[in-house]
Order: C-alpha cells, then sequence, then structure tokens
C-alpha cells in the first residue's frame, strides 16, 4: 500500500472511531452519573468518573419508588405493541406486495398521509375518542394508539421484504396443492424472519421510549410506563440526576437483551444475498 492510501485508511478509521465515541459518550455518561454518590455529584466538578462509586442510587429505584410498576406497564405496551404490529404488518405487507386490488394505490396515499401529521396535532383528537369509552388511563388505550401509529410504516418495511423474495415460490408451492396461505406461512413467512425481526425492534423501541402519548393519556401513576414515570424524580425546586440516570440505565437493560435476542436474524437480514450461490 502506498502513502495516500495508508493515510486514508487511518483517517477513515479515525473518523469511524470519533462517531462512535461521540455516539456512546452519553450513555457513558449516563452510567457515570448512576453510579455517583449525591455528595459527589456536584462537588467534584466535571470528571469522567467519581472518586467514589455506590449504587444506592440503584438501590432506592428498585425499592423506594415506583419504578418498577412503570417497567412492568412498558414491557406490557411495548410488547403488545411490537407483538400486533408486527402480526398485522406482515399480512398488509403481504397483500400488497402480492395482490392488484381496486383503490389500493389510494390505501398506499392514505397510510402515507397518516405519516404527514405531526404528532401533538393528534393528542386532543385522540383523547376526545378515548375518553368516551374509558380508555384513557389505561394501557390498553396506549396499545391501540401506538398499533395505529406504527402500523403503516411497519407495513411498507415489510412489503419491501417481501418484494425481494421471488413469486415462483408460491407459484411453484401452488403446483404441488398447497393453497395461498399455505404457501405463505410454510415457505415465504419463514424467509422474511429478518424482517420480522426488523419490525419488531423498530416497533418495540418506538413504543418503549414514546413519551407524547403516555403523559397526555395517562394519568396516574398505577398506569404510567417509563418515560413517563422518569418524570416522578423532577421535583418543583430539584432534579435527582442520580435516581433519573440510575432509572435510565435500568431501562436500557430490555431494548438491549431485545436486540441481542434477535441479533442474528438482523445480520441474516444485512448479509441476505451478499454471496450468490
Amino acid at each position: 500500500m502506498n502513502a495516500p492510501s495508508i493515510l486514508g485508511t487511518v483517517l477513515h478509521r479515525l473518523a469511524i472511531l470519533c462517531y462512535v465515541v461521540f455516539a456512546l459518550f452519553p450513555l457513558f455518561w449516563l452510567l457515570k452519573v448512576s453510579v455517583t454518590p449525591n455528595d459527589l455529584l456536584y462537588s467534584e466538578g466535571i470528571r469522567l468518573w467519581p472518586s467514589r462509586t455506590s449504587f444506592e442510587h440503584f438501590s432506592f429505584v428498585l425499592t423506594h419508588s415506583a419504578f418498577p410498576v412503570f417497567f412492568r406497564n412498558s414491557m406490557i405496551v411495548s410488547g403488545a405493541t411490537a407483538a400486533i404490529v408486527t402480526m398485522l404488518a406482515s399480512l398488509s405487507g403481504y397483500a400488497l406486495s402480492r395482490f392488484n386490488f381496486r383503490g389500493k394505490y389510494w390505501l398506499v396515499a392514505l397510510m402515507l398521509l397518516t405519516q404527514m401529521f405531526p404528532l401533538v396535532m393528534l393528542v386532543a383528537p385522540i383523547f376526545k375518542m378515548l375518553s368516551p369509552i374509558g380508555l384513557t388511563n389505561s394501557l390498553t388505550g396506549l396499545v391501540i394508539v401506538y398499533t395505529a401509529f406504527n402500523i403503516p410504516f411497519a407495513t411498507f418495511l415489510m412489503q419491501s421484504f417481501f418484494d425481494g423474495i421471488p413469486k415462483e415460490l408460491e407459484e411453484a408451492a401452488k403446483i404441488d396443492g398447497a393453497t395461498q396461505f399455505m404457501a405463505f406461512r410454510q415457505i415465504i413467512l419463514p424467509l422474511t424472519l429478518p424482517g420480522i425481526a426488523a419490525t419488531l425492534g423498530f416497533v418495540f423501541t418506538a413504543a418503549w421510549s414514546e413519551l407524547l402519548f403516555a403523559l397526555m393519556l395517562i394519568s396516574s401513576n398505577d398506569s404510567a410506563t417509563f418515560p413517563v414515570g422518569l418524570l416522578s424524580f423532577v421535583s418543583k425546586f430539584s432534579v435527582d440526576f442520580g435516581q433519573m440516570m440510575a432509572a435510565g440505565v435500568l431501562a436500557l437493560i430490555p431494548a438491549c437483551l431485545f436486540f441481542l435476542f434477535i441479533q442474528r436474524y438482523l445480520i441474516q437480514g444485512l448479509t441476505a444475498g451478499a454471496v450468490k450461490g
């Protein structure tokens, strides 16, 4: 390798390293503040790591706050939303990919139109719709709202995966006596596991971190989700950053474990078609 080539490689890897540090530094600071005792939080100034660490914030969050309730509610809402949206998006994405029917263009246009409105503009109408049927201050109401807003994008995401699968596979299955649904369930669906994993991950994280509707539709701690629960660490005259950061670290665990579980399917999706046999 000549000198310009070596210099280009070094600069490229240095740029990647700088980006990784920039992206991970907030998470590092989150962990750092969560293990810093209250008496050192302000007295030591800005340091990369405290002179003494403590897990007192984690202990308080887990045993003396409503965080476990918030955590449970977020798991229920995010898990239910991800499962429902992925199932519906798989069916609707397959329909858009494989069938031509009257009104298909207008249906797609309508789904795209729903993504154009700012969410804050829709809070009042949604609250007005859910209130008479008792779905405000309810986890069920949140699941319905999150499902409605995530289905369009998830459908287009799944459609793109179905478009990449040759139709000849289904035609061959039909020749062997399979019905359309059997071909979808036994042949096409297993091939789209990377797409299903990507959709699950997207919807789960979107529901897990959503604040606006959870804040506007939920009025009690018993039904509050994790993003709303973080506000309980903010009082009128102060913010308990140590406890808030500890709760944030704990809230990262489910998302990390979830993506660790679906990682192999995501890798399959990234490498699909990279090697042609």
